[in-house]
């Protein structure tokens, strides 16, 4: 018998609080109780920095950059000018060093144009009715619009004049996100709901950050907010044998695509008629397995 299954808020991340600090000063209580939850979260971007060769003075001076400017930007006190002294005492680093660091800029996300294409293009292949089943499967499609009124072609001018669809069409077929049917139809891979690619502006790295960052940015929402705002939460079971893991790991895999995809569909009919805006939204899910130390049994088992 499997351990009975715990849903709930999982809430990551850092409080800040407007009390004076210094480098010599212990943290706070309430920063205290981070220490466990901050050491589980970080052991994974840990890992990911010493193979990539980012070494820890490195990541001190962008934390120092990152404290500064959260500081400044974040923790501004309304009517009033965020002063040198208000930051060191925020964050703890000497007047001198924030002096030099400020005046940097918010840190802004920037699209890389290569990604907002293929993502552009891709959601509307799977949500437009003219270019999916009647299921919501994306259909194969011809190379151009002659003789049919939903092609490559007009998928892709639809999104952007900027680049010749069959530019986007070579480049596709090379990164694997499309391959060509035995009637030369266009047809959409699987790859291409895996971002790739290990550049500065690569896919992947992008969603990377900007998933990671969300995902955080909810979950401490959810703990310096008067009342948890953004649905958080996860089903997990412990104990389990490999086998099972891999099974439900395959049927998370088939329920988490249904629901992106069916997001997908309804978000794309909106935007037909919203008037635009500045906000984003970001609705995203997660799979994880592993072997693991087993807890001590609570049921019997």
């Amino acid at each position: 018998m499997c351990g009975a299954a715990r849903c709930g808020i999982v809430s990551h991340g850092t409080c800040a609080n407007d009390e004076a600090m210094s480098e010599s000063v212990d943290t706070p209580r309430e920063g205290a109780s981070l220490h466990a939850p901050l050491a589980r979260l970080l052991r994974p971007l840990v890992r990911l920095l010493v193979a990539r060769g980012i070494t820890f003075p490195a990541l001190t001076d962008l934390l120092r950059e990152l404290y500064v400017n959260v500081a400044e930007y974040d923790f501004a006190l309304a009517g009033k000018e965020q002063t040198d002294s208000r930051v060191s005492l925020l964050t703890g680093i000497h007047r001198k060093e924030v002096r030099r660091l400020r005046g940097a800029g918010a840190p802004v996300s920037v699209v890389p144009a290569v990604v907002s294409r293929t993502s552009r293009i891709i959601a509307r292949w799977i949500a437009d009715p003219a270019y999916t089943d009647p299921q919501g499967h994306p259909l194969p499609l011809p190379r151009t619009a002659e003789g049919s009124a939903s092609s490559f072609e007009t998928l892709v001018s639809g999104i952007t004049r900027d680049v010749r669809p069959r530019a986007v069409l070579d480049e596709w077929l090379d990164r694997g996100l499309a391959f060509t049917d035995a009637q030369d139809r266009i047809v959409l891979a699987e790859a291409a709901y895996v971002p790739r690619g290990d550049g500065a502006e690569g896919p992947q790295l992008y969603y990377f950050g900007r998933n990671l960052h969300d995902h955080i940015a909810a979950a401490v929402a959810n703990i310096v907010g008067d009342r948890p705002r953004f649905l958080e939460r996860a089903v997990h079971y412990d104990g389990l044998s490999r086998e099972l893991a891999i099974k439900l790991e395959a049927r998370a895999r088939e329920i988490a695509m249904e629901a992106l995809q069916q997001a997908n569909r309804e978000a794309h009919a909106a935007c037909q008629t919203d008037p635009g805006g500045d906000h984003r939204w970001n609705f995203g899910l997660y799979i994880y397995t592993e072997a693991a130390a087993s807890a001590p049994p609570t049921d019997g088992r």
